[in-house]
C-alpha cells in the first residue's frame, strides 16, 4: 500500500483517540458516594450546620437507587441533631425500604408556644427508630407496613418554664406503634420527578401493649402531582392530612410548612396543601417559587378563625449534584406569618 494510500485510510478511520479522563465534576456525578453540607436557620433552633454524608447503589438495573446515609447537625442555641437513614429498592423495584435512627438534643426557644401566648424555653431529648416495608402487588400499587419507637424527654430551663408545661400537659413519654402502608407511584422518580403522581394512605397505632406509655391513634393521606411543561419546567402540587385521635399534646398533628417551626402549632388535625413551580435554568440548575396554606381544626380549632390558618411562600434554587439519580442540593427561604420563617440547605426538594 502506498504512503498516500496509508494516509487516506487512516483519515477516514480517524487515529485512535486517547479515553478522555473525567474532570473533577464528572467524577464525583459517577461515585457513589455522596457528601454534602447541610444548613438551616430559623427561631426555633437557631442556626445549625452539619453534613450528610452517603452512598448509592443499585441493587439491579430496573431498580431505583438505594442510597444510605449519616447527618448531623449543630446549633448556635447548643442542640444537637444526629441520624442514620437508609432507603432502598431491590427486586425489580418490587421491595422498598425506609429505615431510620435519630437522636436529638434540642433547645427550643419559643415566643408564644402552641398559640397559649406564652413564651417557652425548654430542652427535648428525642431517640427515635422507624422502619417501613412496601411490596409491589400489581401495578404501580403498593402494601406494606410500618413501626415506630422513640423515647421523647422534655423539661423546662427554669421554673417558670416547669409550670408551663406542665399546665400544657407536656410530660416525658415513650411511644410504640405499627401501622400500614397503601400506595400508588406512578412517578418516573423518587428523587427529582418530573411527572406521574404518588397517593399515599398509612397509619399507626401507638399502644402501651407494644412498649409505649399512651394508647394513641396517627393516620396520614397524601396526594402529590407533578406535571412536565415547556422547556424542562415542573409543576408540583402536594395536598396532606395529618390526623391524629386521643394524642397526648406533644404528638398532636403539626403544621407541617416551609416557614414554621415544626411542633410549635399543632391541633388535632391538620390539612394543608402547597404549590411549587421548578424551573430549569440550565443542564445543573433550577429554581424553585412555592406558595401553600395549612390549617388546624379540631377539639374547639376550625379553618374559619385566622389563629388556625397558616400560609406560607418562598423561593430556592438547586444543584443537581447525581443527574441519572435525581439528587439535589436545594437552597430555599420560606416565609410565613407573625415572622416565622426559614433558611434551608439540604439534600433533595420539599416533596
Amino acid at each position: 500500500m502506498s504512503c498516500s494510500g496509508a494516509l487516506a485510510q487512516q483519515t477516514q478511520s480517524g487515529p485512535q483517540a486517547a479515553p478522555k479522563e473525567d474532570d473533577a465534576i464528572t467524577k464525583f456525578e459517577k461515585s457513589p458516594w455522596l457528601l454534602a453540607p447541610v444548613f438551616q436557620s430559623n427561631p426555633k433552633l437557631g442556626t445549625s450546620i452539619g453534613a450528610l454524608a452517603g452512598y448509592l447503589h443499585y441493587f439491579d438495573e430496573k431498580s431505583r437507587p438505594s442510597i444510605f446515609a449519616l447527618m448531623g447537625q449543630y446549633t448556635s442555641t447548643d442542640s444537637i441533631v444526629a441520624g442514620a437513614f437508609a432507603k432502598t429498592s431491590s427486586g425489580e423495584d418490587h421491595h422498598r425500604v425506609i429505615a431510620g435512627l435519630v437522636y436529638g438534643n434540642i433547645k427550643n426557644d419559643y415566643d408564644d408556644y402552641l398559640g397559649t401566648g406564652v413564651p417557652l424555653k425548654n430542652n427535648a431529648e428525642l431517640k427515635q427508630f422507624i422502619a417501613r416495608y412496601t411490596y409491589r402487588v400489581q401495578g404501580n400499587w403498593f402494601v406494606g407496613a410500618q413501626g415506630v419507637y422513640q423515647n421523647f424527654a422534655i423539661s423546662g430551663q427554669s421554673p417558670f418554664d416547669d409550670q408551663v408545661l406542665d399546665v400544657l400537659g407536656l410530660q416525658p413519654f415513650k411511644s410504640a406503634g405499627a401501622g400500614l402502608v397503601v400506595q400508588n407511584d406512578s412517578r418516573d422518580s423518587e428523587n427529582m420527578p418530573t411527572r406521574g403522581w404518588l397517593f399515599n394512605f398509612n397509619n399507626i397505632a401507638f399502644r402501651e401493649s407494644l412498649g409505649g406509655d399512651f394508647d394513641y391513634d396517627v393516620y396520614r393521606l397524601e396526594f402529590r402531582y407533578y406535571m412536565a411543561h415547556g422547556k424542562g419546567h415542573v409543576l408540583a402540587v402536594r395536598q396532606l392530612n395529618h390526623l391524629t385521635n386521643d394524642a397526648v399534646a406533644a404528638a398532636r398533628a403539626p403544621v407541617q410548612l416551609r416557614g414554621y417551626k415544626v411542633g410549635q402549632f399543632t391541633g388535632e388535625y391538620m390539612s394543608s396543601i402547597e404549590a411549587e413551580e421548578r424551573f430549569r435554568l440550565g443542564e445543573k440548575w433550577t429554581a424553585t417559587l412555592f406558595a401553600g396554606v395549612a390549617c388546624l381544626y379540631g377539639s374547639g380549632q376550625n379553618c374559619s378563625d385566622s389563629v388556625n390558618v397558616f400560609p406560607a411562600g418562598g423561593l430556592g434554587i438547586q444543584y443537581i449534584l447525581k443527574p441519572k439519580e435525581g439528587i439535589v442540593m436545594n437552597l430555599e427561604y420560606a416565609l410565613g406569618k407573625d415572622d416565622d420563617y426559614g433558611v434551608y440547605l439540604k439534600m433533595g426538594y420539599a416533596y
